[in-house]
């Protein structure tokens, strides 16, 4: 609770190997009322883990996928319904966010608070287009070429070694040394743009204006679509950071830097030395100990929810229905009406 607005976290859910660096940082906020953790996996060790954590916290609640049908990010939007309560601040971080900045709850949500004008607002994200952007712009980092604000950009988004000099140069000029406020650069009000949704914030009162029904890809609706229909823009509130481990082209080199590891040995140091975070990261650690035991028979015998995987057309009829598509539309009007 902050002031007089409740905060819901919510995580489209996910992969515990983040997960247990992520839980921790959420539930021990006191402002965070309900950690929402939208099952939308089939892995059934990810659920098993997620789970084991409900039943020790009362603060996790488990949200299943109303439609029963698991599609990766195309299955994320139903999830939105859940998330329409007045006088309620709903913070979304991505499953792979790997460390969250002290104070970030009551910043952003204050922020939020305080600034009813923006449709979204984010925190600076390290590893996010938009916030490298900025950090860019300013001069607070320092690139060899300048880069554009581009959502899909070959080098903020898509470069694998990119993320990895930039995990590097976080971790060590300002993580391990405690710098990280040096990055704080204000406020950046946007608009008409699209941007990767790593973590962002919303009032629940704004998302029940149009029933919480988000069409198609949500990341596209809600940074874009959305906020033009309204005639409202977006924030990056960069006073506060979170950061995002990568995006699917960099995984395969971040892990062979170990980086989602720096992250975890950086996270277990500071909870050792705090007794209610220490037991905390003690017990997560344990149900990935045992989750991780589990052999193939003993997953058989688990609960799984009514869940199906949507369907896919191989990729030759996919690719056959794009060129007809493509053909289609150089025949046809640009403009319909």
């Amino acid at each position: 609770m902050y002031g007089n607005y409740k905060v819901v976290c919510n995580t489209a859910a996910g992969r515990r190997r983040y997960m247990q660096y992520l839980i921790p940082q959420i539930i021990s906020s006191d402002i965070v009322d309900r950690y929402d953790i939208w099952v939308n996996t089939m892995n059934i060790r990810d659920i098993e883990f997620f789970r084991m954590l409900a039943k020790k916290y009362d603060k996790i609640n488990l949200v299943w996928q109303p439609d029963g049908i698991i599609d990766g990010n195309n299955s994320i939007n139903a999830f939105y319904k859940f998330c329409m309560d007045d006088d309620t601040v709903y913070i979304k971080l991505d499953d792979d966010i790997v460390w969250i900045e002290p104070n970030f709850f009551e910043s952003i949500v204050r922020f939020r608070i305080d600034n009813p004008q923006y449709f979204l607002v984010s925190p600076l994200v390290i590893n996010n287009q938009k916030s490298t952007y900025v950090l860019q712009c300013l001069n607070k980092l320092n690139t060899r070429r300048y880069q554009r604000a581009d959502p899909f950009s070959k080098i903020f988004w898509k470069s694998d070694k990119f993320a990895l000099e930039l995990h590097e140069w976080f971790i060590g000029n300002y993580l391990k040394t405690g710098k990280y406020e040096e990055l704080h650069c204000g406020v950046r009000p946007m608009g008409l743009t699209r941007f990767s949704i790593n973590s962002i914030v919303w009032f629940g009162s704004q998302m029940k204006r149009f029933g919480g029904v988000v069409s198609g890809d949500d990341e596209e609706f809600l940074s874009s679509i959305k906020p033009t229909e309204l005639g409202m823009s977006n924030c990056l509130y960069c006073d506060t950071i979170v950061a995002h481990f990568a995006f699917f082209p960099q995984r395969k080199l971040l892990d062979k830097g170990n980086i989602l590891e720096r992250y975890g040995e950086i996270l277990h140091d500071i909870w050792s030395t705090r007794p209610e975070m220490k037991e905390m990261d003690d017990c997560v650690q344990e149900c990935m100990s045992k989750v991780d035991s589990l052999d193939d028979s003993q997953c058989e015998l688990l609960e799984r929810p009514e869940y199906c995987k949507r369907k896919k057309e191989s990729r030759l009829k996919r690719r056959v229905a794009f060129l007809l598509g493509r053909y289609k539309e150089k025949k046809s009007r640009f403009i319909t009406n």
